[in-house]
């Protein structure tokens, strides 16, 4: 016999999924969701029996958490040392594999969201990736449906006006022959693989060594990245990032960074390094599958 809980647990894989892309933290996104529970089971048994649709009510309550967080979070990153990136997601098993990995957790969609006010994130990602109605989207921000079509309207034209993305095979190659002349660094073959305009930005959080101001300029990154190799024993290795294909930079056994990529015009436009370790918790319990030694050299 299916016990009232069992339908509500079976709802939490969609809440996580919306946390996340309303929230860009996955940690932050496991705590709206837990938060969400904990008000649901706070309701008495009569009140829980009024609701027509638990699950509906979980969601609004899920997307208002998230609203408040996103809130505050504006205040708390305007205090951050350097540029806040969105939590990388590994392809394993683990916290990240609620999540589904589709086009609209990728790096460059999520740091889009970023550049929105919290009322055009939630109305766009609840809209748009999610198929709600404006109807709902106005119960759970509180406006006018007509205000919640204006912005997603809003939220996305920001989205168009980014360019378009590679197909993954593509990008897979270019992410392939950047980390083969990164090991062998080769600047001129970095800034063939790089668009002129290309932009690198770094996320350490006063935590660890990161630049705090992004690198603009495909030479300027080319050179960035090749000073990093010289520093010590780097080595890479290719992994799904948030859907995409992205690398994994370690020294020694120490993860180093997890970068994600965007790719237009046969060329790398944008690169994302984490190196916040307090965004890396679900990486490190990934195995080591491949390490290339600095210097390896392939055909590319």
């Amino acid at each position: 016999m299916t016990t009232p809980s069992e339908p509500l647990v079976a709802e939490r894989r969609h809440l996580v999924n919306l946390a996340y892309r309303l929230l860009g933290s996955l940690t932050e996104a496991e705590d709206a969701v837990q938060e969400t529970y904990a008000r649901w089971y706070a309701l008495s048994p009569a009140q829980q029996d009024a609701i027509s649709s638990p699950g509906a009510w979980l969601t609004t309550v899920a997307g208002r958490i998230c609203l408040d967080v996103l809130g505050s979070a504006r205040v708390r990153r305007e205090r951050y040392v350097g540029e806040w990136l969105p939590e990388p997601l590994p392809d394993q098993p683990g916290p990240a594999d609620r999540i589904t990995l589709d086009e609209s957790v990728s790096m460059a969609f999520l740091v889009a969201l970023e550049a929105m006010t919290p009322p055009q994130r939630v109305a766009l990602v609840l809209h748009d990736v999610f198929g709600y109605s404006f109807a709902e989207v106005a119960e759970i921000t509180g406006r006018t449906p007509a205000a919640c079509r204006e912005l997603a309207s809003a939220a996305r034209r920001r989205i168009r006006a980014a360019r378009p993305a590679a197909p993954a095979a593509r990008q897979a190659g270019l992410v392939r022959d950047f980390k083969v002349a990164w090991a062998a660094g080769d600047i001129g073959a970095l800034i063939g693989l790089l668009d002129p305009g290309a932009t690198l930005t770094a996320d350490g959080g006063g935590r660890v060594r990161a630049t705090i101001a992004p690198v603009v300029g495909g030479e300027l990154v080319a050179r960035y990245v090749a000073e990093l190799a010289a520093f010590g024993a780097l080595t890479f290795e290719e992994r799904t990032v948030n859907g995409l294909p992205g690398l994994v930079l370690r020294r020694g056994d120490e993860l180093a960074a997890v970068y994600a990529f965007a790719v237009a015009d046969d060329r790398i436009t944008h690169l994302w390094a984490v190196r916040n370790p307090d965004k890396l918790g679900p990486w490190l319990r990934i195995p080591i599958t491949r390490v290339d030694p600095p210097g390896t050299r392939e055909l590319g």
